[in-house]
């Protein structure tokens, strides 16, 4: 059985900016909660009892250990017995660095599973157990097949036996790809995991400062003739590593989880909202009320948070609204995400475009193919279409942004 996992987070997610200039990406804002935590109720679920955060950089730990603390409060609100920990301040130079520091410190002995903070996925964590002991690995790999885009992934080729014969990293064309299996960041390593950095050929890596996993310990084991598996996985897995990568695991999720697992309940058809206090409540059934009586159009799947105000003849589709929000009259909001206590004024217009935390939408403003970052200003009627704004930055009254703009 897995009873630990390990969970690298030091990079700085320069792909999802402006979302991380000031905050850790697993703990940016996704399906109303920080992003890693939908991974650790997910393995705590399965019965890992044991996380070991590998953070890096100020923002990373702030973030993370200011959240999650020990975890008591976790263990508490799902009732799954958890500890949380974290890798002592050091210096590491990848994240098969920031593992190993956990597995040293902390004195583990055992196979540990290794997730990545920027991943949502469903995984059955004992079966790939089950698959890494009879194959007597080294290190197993879950895989994910990748029917589209195949350029951004590390793709392995494998034998009939799944055992792992090299990584080809990111094919630049589809026929480049020894197969359509695609690397998900999700390792299990064995108990062997720290000797290996004590041999001849893991020295020689930890020397040189090459310690990433897919880059360096992966592809450097399987030439060193380690039996490296890769278990076929047949869960969904999204890296959310952009702004599009994360609208389109919301969309996907947003679909095909549960209300339980969303913590919400169904107001009208494929509209979900959360919240159980009392003030929390009446403002769910007052929207769920305007949804049904044409008030406030909506079309699902939605999610709405807590204390959430939405205005007479706003349409909303596809979209998740976080904590706090308020959405004034006549606004839309279509394949988006409006983070917790945003403000969107009358008449707005959001489209698949991702809204920080604490952002001021003015009235008639019209943002879309776009991310506003945390408490960022939008003018009133301004007109924002493929652009980025910064945190704290404000866009004027009336100007208009196209074109894949950074303010």
């Amino acid at each position: 059985m897995v009873r630990i996992a390990v969970i690298p987070v030091g990079g700085e997610a320069v792909r999802l900016r402006p979302l991380t200039v000031e905050t850790s990406k697993a703990m940016v804002r996704f399906l109303n909660r920080p992003l890693v935590e939908l991974s650790i109720l997910h393995l705590a679920q399965q019965g890992v009892e044991e996380f070991y955060f590998g953070v890096r950089g100020y923002h990373n730990y702030r973030d993370v250990y200011d959240y999650f603390r020990e975890g008591g409060w976790f263990a508490v609100k799902y009732d799954k017995k958890i500890r949380i920990r974290y890798m002592p301040r050091v210096e590491t130079r990848g994240n098969a660095e920031a593992v190993l520091a956990s597995l040293e410190y902390y004195d583990i002995k055992e196979p540990v599973l290794v997730i990545q903070g920027d991943n949502v996925f469903k995984l059955d964590v004992q079966d790939m157990y089950s698959f890494h002991r009879s194959k007597k690995a080294f290190i197993t790999i879950a895989l994910k097949e990748e029917t589209g885009d195949l350029s951004e992934f590390g793709v392995a080729a494998v034998d009939e036996n799944m055992r792992i014969l090299k990584f080809v990293e990111k094919p630049k064309r589809r026929e480049d790809a020894p197969s359509n299996l695609v690397n998900t960041g999700l390792y299990l390593l064995s108990e062997d995991f720290r000797n290996f950095f004590r041999g001849e050929v893991g020295q020689k890596l930890y020397l040189e400062g090459r310690l990433d996993f897919g880059g360096d310990v992966i592809p450097t084991s399987i030439e060193s003739g380690l039996p490296v598996y890769g278990y076929p996985t047949k869960g969904y897995w999204f890296d959310v590593g952009s702004p599009g990568r994360y609208l389109k695991a919301v969309h996907y999720l947003l679909k095909h989880l549960t209300p339980y697992e969303l913590e919400a309940e169904e107001i009208a058809p494929a509209i979900y909202a959360q919240g159980t206090s009392e003030q929390s409540k009446a403002l769910k059934e007052k929207i769920g009320e305007d949804i049904r009586n044409g008030v406030i159009k909506a079309e699902g799947p939605v999610l709405i948070g807590r204390h959430v105000q939405i205005g007479a003849e706003t349409y909303i589709k596809e979209s998740v609204i976080d904590n706090y929000v308020i959405i004034k009259e006549s606004c839309t909001v279509e394949n988006s995400v409006v983070m917790d206590r945003s403000y969107i004024g009358r008449g707005a217009t959001v489209r698949r475009s991702i809204i920080g935390r604490h952002v001021y939408v003015g009235d008639g403003a019209v943002v879309e193919d776009s991310v506003i970052a945390d408490n960022a200003t939008i003018g009133e009627g301004a007109v924002l279409k493929g652009v980025r704004v910064w945190p704290h930055k404000t866009v004027e009254k009336g100007v208009k942004l196209e074109g894949f703009a950074v303010v």
